[in-house]
């Protein structure tokens, strides 16, 4: 049986161990790292590619001196991409195949970009959008990042975000500590990855900043500066979404110069890239694709990808034009940066270093995957493509040559039935070796002492529909069958332990059936805090953990509902939730768990 990872997986990969074992480097000759991931901006979203309206001179400028991979391939949504790229393995291998409900969490037993870097001398820096877990032990900071200023969730004002964030000012996670700021979101993460940059220049170490912007993901905020150019947009959020993009153009520009100001230019590997297709400017403009975010056709996940690093040659405009992908990153950086992976990690992507170089011979036409699930278990040939330089195989029957069809709008699987048997055989290996994965939950921890007590949120409930996944959905009190779930736990310890069940996050102190008024606009759309805040009127709260089913009779006075309880160590699930006189049941939001 054909495996997904091929011959050619496992001897380039021995390969690239054995050069970075030979050729480590000195500290001295490490090249520094800085990654900018912008959020569901895709390849057409940039003047350089081709937009006829938007403005993007300073990264247009990047693009002029950059090596960049033309046919570059993530996942056509947030988690997904960030799990592959920060480890090298298929989404579906880690656990994160959806955005919420509990499905994106990177798994504990994978080791990130950060942890590798870390391990190898490097300072690690992350800054804005994680998304891959908010609880021990998936944070930023539990998977090798020694500095991180992040929001929660999936974007600011999501239901894990601290409470009515909307863009501008507001309290970001600053290793931990929820952080006061100013100013709009993405001026906040650039200046922190600087001062972070600036601080191991100082301590004369190597660095790996990765500033991972929520911007330009939906809401549609922007600087009234950055939006203005494109007044004449008829429509509100392309105008904002836009204006996203000038300010992250702006923000490239200044930590470019910055750079150079502090001499750091010459030795920096900067990579800018995106996250998914488009989810908005593709309607607009979408460099001859076909669709945008969450599709199976190119526009949902073929993005930019460009590599400017002067000291290793990778500072004049050359296009690399074989298909690559996000689990390609992490053992390409090792092995320009001379750091030898460890044995124990197999890699599902490649070194592209030959590539990059140009010394590639007989490079192989590679098989590649990418899928966008966004349910509660990944299910066979969803919303796939399996993909080589010049074929797209979507959903296991439409057929396409990208080259002659960029596209996609000619099926041709019909005249090509060997091409199809070829690539379904693929992708059935492919299935099989991941499936037996799938099952391994990714439970949040409660009673460790890194992260007691554990803040959990209805983000991540586990549910069969969805789940209020932004801060609109609490305020409007979304509840009903497709909107209450249960976590996945693990009890680190036996113990005695404390819960506290919440309409509202502590940090807004408000009683249980509180209706709270809506919050303060932000420039460009309806914030999440707009929503005026809905009042109910609880009598009890109930709760189940560990086998053990208790209730109170609560009031709508009360801030929470506490329990105290015994807990054995072990996975389990909590499921919490409101119930009123007339019987409607609310899911506790937010839950507080503390080991005494």
């Amino acid at each position: 049986m054909l495996s997904s990872r091929n011959l050619f997986t496992l001897v380039t990969g021995l390969y690239c161990c054995v050069v970075a074992l030979t050729n480590s480097l000195s500290a001295a000759e490490q090249p520094n790292v800085v990654i900018v991931m912008t959020d569901d901006q895709g390849y057409g979203d940039l003047s350089c590619t081709g937009n006829p309206v938007l403005k993007t001179p300073q990264i247009d400028s990047l693009y002029g001196e950059s090596v960049r991979l033309t046919d570059y391939h993530v996942s056509p949504t947030c988690s997904p991409t960030r799990s592959a790229f920060l480890t090298g393995h298929w989404t579906n291998r880690t656990g994160v195949w959806h955005t919420i409900m509990g499905r994106s969490m990177l798994r504990e037993n994978e080791v990130t970009m950060g942890q590798l870097f870390h391990d190898a001398g490097y300072a690690t820096g992350m800054f804005g959008k994680w998304h891959l877990g908010d609880n021990y032990p998936y944070r930023p900071e539990d998977r090798g990042y020694d500095e991180v200023m992040r929001h929660g969730g999936g974007g600011i004002g999501q239901t894990p975000d601290y409470w009515n964030n909307a863009y501008f000012d507001g309290s970001y996670w600053h290793n931990g500590t929820p952080t006061p700021v100013e100013g709009f979101c993405t001026d906040v993460f650039f200046d922190y990855a600087k001062r972070f940059i600036k601080t191991q220049q100082a301590a004369g170490r190597p660095f790996l900043a990765y500033i991972a912007t929520n911007a330009p993901h939906g809401p549609m905020h922007a600087p009234p500066e950055s939006s203005a150019p494109y007044a004449d947009v008829k429509n509100v959020g392309l105008q904002n979404f836009f204006g996203m993009i000038a300010n992250i153009d702006d923000n490239v520009g200044q930590l470019r110069q910055f750079l150079k100001d502090e001499g750091l230019a010459e030795n920096t590997i900067f990579i800018f890239t995106t996250d998914n297709g488009s989810s908005t400017g593709w309607r607009l403009y979408n460099a001859h694709m076909r669709a945008g975010k969450g599709s199976e056709y190119d526009g949902g996940h073929r993005v930019p990808f460009f590599l400017h690093w002067p000291k290793g040659g990778f500072n004049s405009p050359r296009d690399i034009t074989p298909i690559t992908a996000h689990v390609d990153i992490v053992p390409t950086l090792l092995d320009l940066c001379g750091i030898a992976p460890p044995q124990s990690i197999n890699f599902d992507g490649v070194s592209l270093v030959s590539l990059l170089r140009g010394t590639a011979s007989n490079w192989p036409d590679r098989i590649l995957v990418t899928d966008s699930q966004r349910v509660k278990d990944p299910i066979k040939w969803r919303k796939s493509s399996v993909m080589t330089s010049r074929w797209r195989l979507i959903n296991g029957r439409e057929l396409f040559d990208i080259q002659q069809d960029p596209g996609q709008i000619s099926d041709v699987a019909s005249g090509h039935p060997d091409v199809v048997e070829h690539l379904r055989k693929f992708y059935e290996a492919w299935w099989n070796e991941l499936e037996p994965t799938f099952a391994d939950e990714t439970p949040i921890f409660l009673g460790h002492p890194r992260a007691n007590p554990a803040r959990l949120t209805s983000h991540d409930w586990i549910t069969t529909e969805s789940t209020p996944w932004n801060q609109a959905h609490i305020r409007q009190a979304l509840n009903g069958p497709g909107n209450t779930g249960f976590w996945n736990v693990n009890v680190v310890e036996d113990g005695e332990y404390v819960v506290q069940l919440r309409r509202w996050p502590l940090e807004l102190n408000q009683p249980l059936g509180a209706a709270i008024p809506a919050g303060d606009p932000v420039p460009g759309e309806k914030a999440y805090r707009n929503t005026p805040g809905k009042s109910v009127k609880p009598v009890r709260a109930k709760l189940s953990i560990g086998g053990q089913q208790l209730a109170q009779d609560i009031s709508a006075d009360q801030l929470d509902a506490t329990f105290q309880l015994s807990l054995k160590a072990g996975r389990t699930q909590l499921t919490a939730y409101f119930e009123t006189a007339d019987g409607d049941i609310y899911g506790a939001y937010y839950a507080y768990v503390t080991r005494k």
